[in-house]
């Protein structure tokens, strides 16, 4: 289903290259473009990889730490956050670790799901970073956007065929799912956005900032299950997506 809306993806961002003569933009910046799209795939199936193993409260709290990866690009670059700032990212980072749905007791963590978690959160900052970098105008970023996502189909069909030539079936027991195509598109497409907007924040404002501010999707995540799945928040969850605010005011207001 990943390559499916991948696949979407790069339909819709082949025709705005066209349209827009992204082509001139071409050069040796799209590396970053190319790399982004070999890291998101294998950062995705370890993040899958380690929800199977469980468990989910552990797992997605400790995937939003890949946040540090271009604050500290940002970092290294000679940026310095004011003391607002400083304040909000840190106050923001610990609301999105419990927006998430910290698990403090139960079964214990198997060590697999812990580096495979880890290797997902890192992997999830290094495109966060390396799409930042592959482009520096507008038409630049549709190319840069689009050769990441031809990087990611083709990654994924390999990987989709060595599953297959492993007996592993290609597609769900009823068939290829016509009636989700909506909301594959959606998804690739919401993808594709947050990865774009992202990248324009970073090239028009302090990366420590917008990576912080893009990595608040774990507060998305539970105030729509809380809002479309009718789930209850736990307190942790509640009191973790009221720091993420409180963090995003700081952040603007620094």
């Amino acid at each position: 289903m990943v390559v499916v809306s991948q696949s979407i993806a790069v339909v819709v961002l082949g025709a705005l290259v066209v349209a827009t003569g992204g082509w001139s933009e071409a050069g040796p910046q799209l590396w970053f473009a190319v790399a982004a799209g070999l890291v998101g795939p294998v950062a995705m199936l370890a993040f899958y990889k380690a929800l199977a193993l469980g468990p989910m409260g552990v797992v997605s709290p400790l995937g939003s730490i890949g946040v540090a990866v271009p604050v500290g690009v940002g970092l290294m670059l000679g940026e310095r956050p004011g003391v607002l700032q400083f304040l909000g990212i840190l106050v923001a980072v610990a609301g999105v670790c419990l927006a998430g749905g910290p698990q403090f007791r139960g079964a214990p963590v198997q060590r697999q799901a812990i580096a495979l978690t880890l290797l997902a959160a890192f992997g999830f900052g290094a495109v966060m970073a390396l799409i930042a970098e592959a482009s520096t105008t507008l038409t630049g970023l549709f190319l840069a956007l689009f050769v990441q996502r031809v990087t990611n189909v083709a990654a994924g069909g390999l990987a989709l065929c060595v599953s297959v030539r492993r007996g592993m079936p290609a597609l769900p027991a009823d068939g290829f799912p016509w009636r989700s195509l909506p909301a594959l598109a959606f998804v690739g497409l919401a993808d594709v956005a947050a990865n774009g907007t992202y990248s324009i924040a970073a090239q028009h404002g302090p990366v420590t900032v917008a990576a912080v501010l893009a990595s608040l999707y774990p507060v998305v995540t539970a105030v729509a299950a809380r809002g479309i799945l009718r789930e209850r928040l736990r307190a942790v969850q509640a009191a973790g997506a009221g720091l993420a605010l409180v963090g995003t005011v700081l952040l603007a207001s620094g």
